[in-house]
């Protein structure tokens, strides 16, 4: 088929003009709403919804996004009920600080911004169920993440604490751990300092086991699962009770994972936090243990863990060693947390790294309890296993069997116990914020915490002026005045002026598409048990850890209640790689590297841009993104669109009304199991370079039949959906190619047309023949005889015999 280049604007190929049209039709003839009770077979694809930022989008956001989309649109046309939803993770600190900054209320930047990311994301023709949307932030949404909060409170697994977190006062809010570097707060780069606060904390440590045991059965990135794991650090030892000397009634928990080296230890450590430092410390040494702790307290978790300089101070106290009776120095040292434990350490430097290091540093004793290693005990740790020494009735004992021995000795003796502990922290969950949800309870006069019943909710954001921080620890909801105040039963209660974090919202929202307009329940539950769960889940890798791990929780939670009918919410996961901006670096507007999504729509289209996201590599793997790249992908929806309409007329081609070629029609079907395969396996960039190579194919040959060109057509539309329903619009279809089948390969056409004979003449390989599928004895023979090296070496001599293997190899015997 010959090729034509553009001379007229009639015809040619403008996505400006049918990009819009075509979102127009989709979104107005409701294209993409999902059936509840649907009989075919359900399909929930999720992405992982987005905070509506006032910066909008930039183009590494919509990758995920166009992954999920081309799944979508392909189960779809697989006979599939899908469900694909978006909507707005609203509440956080981020709207916060810029109406502190500007004096524009949350509420007025949060619809704004919605509404450009909204947008936007309409621009790139995306087939998700708008009937949908959600926004955390709305008060039909906020009801029912209360409701949540209400049930974990019913179930004692929320709780008050007044342990020391992360303040930063600059931010006036509490941070959790993963929230500060360096000591400083990820957002703003703030100082934050411990300070002892009374917060709301949720107890995801009971859910821990499960946690780490669900996610054997679940079609996750390996990864991403050993992530999950090291973060609940499930342990199994001792608890060992250490009495305190001169102290009476002081007894320091340690909890081991080596309890058989416990006649290694030679003294041991406190977290500066330890709630016996004070009592334990000598008058002596107070003044250097006080100092200690004041600089200890100023530093972050994170950092105290990765500092490789080991620091600490002795206490003037001794702890006795339960098994031999021993004095232990007792120090202080930050090295050892409080939130990991029991917050003290016995510390056997003959066989940990770490204790050795601080062993001489402060020349304290090493003592070797454990056979193996080459180098003496003081110069290096040995940190494998071995026989048991000097240990007494431990001895000759390998590590199992002297733990259990161990243990079996401590419990009988009254100093300790089998254990199982786990890294896992109970989860810190309010903060000092505005915008966020209200926790639906109220403080009584006499201190109790009173719970709202449901038909209270949703308690709403009263409207403040001033968002700023207090200065004092309490949320800027401190200064709501009567909206602090209620009445009941003739007595005043105080409403909790601490706010959900932004993880709540985040924590149901895949529920709430099942059913978002329900007024009288959070979801339905025949709904629920018909959708869930989410078959395929697709977002970055940063939220990896908390997202999931506190998704999965308030699942299990709702699980156990019988809220919802599976014990995991996400069946399968997929990480998609980072884009990075052209210089190679995480784009930012701070490096200058940012591209916005709106300019490479309006300059190349939005099928353009999908395709190009999609070509760059396999999902999972990060890659720069390089905008002259684009002009790739735009040639070949120009060849696309040439191949099918005239750019004089603007009518469709007599080519692609004609008849196909034998080859013309292989290559189809090899594209078509091509594609599909690698739909199948998201392989987004290998089914894109198929296509390429088809249209390609296709220009050699003097046409094509409707048939094949409809089949091209349906393998296009996933990816380049716009072009793809112009297409099938012009091609004489009244209907949406949404909804079309996809088509089927014929295994029959995935056959080679030809076949490659080895020749040889009595047994030597003296060249090859290349011949048809379907030649027969006397055509392979006789093309073989005139290859030029074999005839050449026949030249003379007399065939006794021609041995022909079919598909395989043809044998002159000569001689």
């Amino acid at each position: 088929m010959a090729e034509r280049s553009t001379t007229g604007r009639q015809g040619g190929y403008h996505p400006s003009e049918i990009e819009p049209r075509w979102q127009k039709y989709w979104l107005e003839k409701g294209t993409f709403r999902a059936v509840d009770f649907d009989t075919r077979p359900k399909y929930y694809v999720l992405d992982m919804f987005p905070y509506p930022s006032g910066d909008g989008l930039h183009v590494g956001h919509p990758e995920g996004y166009t992954a999920t989309d081309i799944v979508a649109r392909y189960k779809r046309m697989r006979g599939f009920n899908v469900l694909h939803p978006m909507g707005w993770d609203a509440f956080g600190l981020p709207a916060e600080q810029y109406a502190v900054k500007t004096g524009t209320h949350p509420r007025a930047t949060t619809d704004r911004n919605i509404r450009r990311f909204r947008g936007q994301i309409r621009s790139l023709g995306f087939s998700y169920d708008w009937d949908r949307e959600i926004d955390t932030t709305a008060p039909d949404y906020t009801r029912w993440t209360q409701w949540i909060f209400l049930k974990l409170f019913e179930r004692g697994l929320a709780y008050e604490s007044f342990a020391p977190v992360n303040w930063c006062p600059q931010l006036g809010t509490v941070l959790a751990n993963e929230e500060v570097i360096d000591g400083r707060s990820e957002v703003g780069g703030f100082p934050v300092i411990k300070k002892p606060m009374r917060q709301w904390v949720l107890k995801i440590t009971e859910y821990a086991e499960r946690l780490l045991s669900d996610l054997e059965d679940l079609d996750w990135p390996e990864t991403i699962k050993q992530q999950q794991r090291n973060w609940i650090g499930r342990s199994e030892g001792a608890d060992i009770l250490f009495s305190v000397r001169d102290v009476p009634d002081a007894v320091i928990t340690v909890f081991s994972t080596r309890p058989d080296t416990l006649f290694g230890a030679t003294f041991m450590v406190l977290a500066p936090e330890h709630p016996l430092v004070g009592r334990i410390t000598t008058d002596e040494r107070r003044v250097e243990v006080d100092a200690y702790v004041k600089r200890a307290l100023r530093r972050s978790e994170r950092d105290r863990i990765a500092d490789t300089t080991k620091t600490g101070v002795f206490t003037g106290t001794y702890a006795c060693n339960p098994v031999n009776g021993e004095d232990l120095p007792i120090w202080i040292a930050d090295y050892v947390l409080l939130s990991y434990g029991h917050g003290a350490i016995m510390a056997v430097p003959g066989h940990d790294e770490r204790d050795h290091e601080f062993a001489r540093k402060y020349r304290l004793p090493i003592r070797r309890v454990l056979k193996g290693g080459t180098k003496k005990i003081e110069e290096a740790a040995f940190v494998g296993d071995g026989e048991l020494i000097h240990s007494g009735f431990l001895d000759g004992m390998t590590k199992q069997a002297a733990v259990r021995a161990i243990i079996r000795n401590l419990e009988s003796n009254g100093c300790g116990r089998g254990a199982v502990k786990y890294k896992l922290r109970d989860w810190l969950f309010s903060r000092q914020r505005y915008w966020g949800e209200p926790i639906p309870v109220l403080h009584a006069p006499d201190g109790s915490v009173v719970p709202l019943g449901e038909d209270e909710l949703p308690v709403l954001l009263p409207d403040l002026d001033d968002f700023r921080p207090t200065g004092t620890g309490e949320s800027p909801l401190a200064k709501a005045g009567d909206w602090l105040r209620v009445e009941r039963d003739g007595r005043e209660y105080r409403r909790e002026t601490n706010t959900m974090p932004q993880w709540a919202g985040s924590c149901w929202y895949y529920l709430r598409y099942l059913d978002p307009r329900n007024e009288t329940a959070p979801w339905d539950h025949a709904k629920e048990a018909y959708w869930m769960p989410v078959d395929l889940y697709v977002g970055g890798a940063e939220h990896a850890v908390l997202h999931l791990l506190y998704a999965r929780f308030w699942h299990k939670v709702l699980f156990d209640i019988g809220a919802v009918s599976t014990p995991e919410p996400f069946a399968r996961l997929v990480n998609q790689g980072m884009i990075l901006g052209e210089n190679g670096e995480k784009m930012s507007k701070s490096r200058g590297n940012v591209v916005n999504p709106d300019d490479i729509v309006r300059d190349w289209g939005a099928d353009t841009m999908r395709l190009y996201e999609m070509f760059m590599g396999p999902l999972e793997v990060t890659k720069p993104w390089q905008t002259n790249g684009l002009a790739g992908m735009r040639r070949f929806l120009d060849r696309v669109w040439r191949l099918y309409v005239d750019e004089d007329s603007g009518q469709i081609q007599p080519g692609v009304r004609g008849r196909d070629t034998d080859a013309a029609r292989r290559a189809l079907h090899r594209t078509i199991a091509k594609v599909t395969a690698d739909l199948d396996a998201m392989r987004f960039n290998t089914a894109i370079s198929a296509m390429i190579e088809f249209i390609n194919a296709v220009y050699k040959e003097p046409g094509i039949s409707p048939e094949s060109a409809d089949t091209f057509v349906l393998l296009l539309a996933p990816f380049a959906p716009h072009m793809a329903e112009e297409l099938w619009h012009r091609l004489g279809h009244s209907q949406t190619i949404a909804w079309e089948s996809w088509p089927e390969y014929d295994p029959t056409w995935l056959q080679s047309e030809t076949l490659v004979l080895s020749v040889q003449i009595n047994g030597r390989v003296r060249g090859q023949l290349e011949v048809g599928v379907d030649a027969d004895r006397d055509e392979v023979l006789a093309g073989a005889r005139s290859v030029e090296n074999v005839a050449r070496h026949l030249e003379g001599e007399t065939i006794r015999k021609e041995i022909y293997v079919p598909g395989r190899t043809v044998n002159f015997v000569v001689g």
